[in-house]
């Protein structure tokens, strides 16, 4: 990402979906990061961003807050890259259906599941992947990850999905 645009530090990363279960009832779907070391490890539990803890303690990764009805981009992070403390070194982009054995849902009832990243100062969309499996069974999926390359960050696709 940092290669292909110049100058960029600040970073607009949007997930969206379409989501009801069978009956039409809403599937309320939250999103995640994990800032994880070079030991695939948390360094602590301020590097886990979510709706309980909206900024990492570097103050570099800020969520925008729980949105259960939305359109668009249904939950934002707003991450300066410029700020990732340097024991980071990936940080990983979760969505988790809330509730999901309450509720019996899962991810084949959520569609239309992408992650997009965009320059923040230029609103101007770097990369977009569109998820296509169905992960029936499974409550939360990775969708992707930011990750040092040298003095660059790039951007990795994830469709790994989670039950439990």
């Amino acid at each position: 990402m940092t290669k292909a645009e110049l100058g960029l530090f600040k970073l607009h990363v949007g997930i969206g979906w379409v989501a009801e279960d069978a009956n039409g009832n809403p599937t309320d779907c939250d999103v995640s990061v994990f800032m994880v070391d070079a030991n695939g490890k948390i360094p602590g539990d301020e590097f886990f961003v979510f709706y309980h803890n909206l900024t990492s303690s570097d103050g570099s990764a800020v969520h925008q807050g729980d949105n259960t009805i939305g359109e668009g981009d249904d939950e934002e992070i707003k991450i300066n890259i410029s700020k990732v403390d340097n024991s980071v070194i990936e940080m990983l982009f979760i969505i988790t259906i809330y509730d999901a054995d309450k509720n019996g849902q899962d991810f084949s009832m959520v569609h239309n599941l992408f992650i997009r990243i965009l320059n923040d100062g230029k609103q101007k969309e770097l990369c977009r992947y569109n998820l296509v499996s169905s992960f029936v069974g499974c409550d939360s999926v990775e969708i992707g990850r930011a990750y040092r390359s040298g003095d660059n960050w790039e951007f990795g696709d994830i469709e790994t999905g989670y039950s439990g």
